[in-house]
């Protein structure tokens, strides 16, 4: 899925470019021990340092990319690219495939007809179960609207 783009401009520079100079950001929910592995390993796969990989928790993160509702931070994925383009999810994963040296090896799957929509369905799933699966007690005891309520609050 991709998400449409609003520019904004802060002291004349565009706010999608704020970073390292990479090609693409990921975004990802720090607070889970999953996406916090899934994350590492990402910067190891990226041999090419096209990513930057940054939890949605990090300071400064929903205020770089104003056009992404908080509540999507805990929803999916996050890809952000340098001109502001954004894919959420399975879309995003599918991105980075195209990206990543190996993952092209595997981007053709994305091809094969009716694949997309069942990893659509299976990253859902997944991203709603996230804190079920191997994340810790520490998640399983704040329930993910109270933490993104309490970031739309503060934030």
């Amino acid at each position: 899925m991709t998400v449409p783009v609003v520019r904004f401009t802060v002291a004349g520079q565009d706010s999608a470019s704020h970073g390292l100079g990479r090609l693409y950001t990921v975004v990802f929910d720090g607070d889970c021990k999953v996406c916090t592995r899934l994350s590492n390993a990402l910067r190891t796969w990226d041999g090419g340092r096209q990513l930057e990989v940054v939890s949605s928790q990090q300071p400064g993160v929903m205020a770089r990319f104003p056009w992404i509702p908080p509540h999507a931070y805990a929803d999916a994925l996050q890809l952000v690219a340098a001109d502001g383009t954004t894919w959420q999810g399975a879309a995003a994963i599918e991105q980075l495939l195209g990206v990543l040296p190996r993952g092209r090896l595997i981007a053709w799957i994305f091809k094969v007809p009716f694949v997309r929509t069942l990893a659509d369905r299976f990253y859902r799933w997944f991203a709603r179960n996230r804190y079920r699966l191997g994340c810790g007690s520490h998640c399983q005891s704040r329930p993910l609207d109270v933490i993104w309520a309490d970031g739309e609050k503060n934030g």
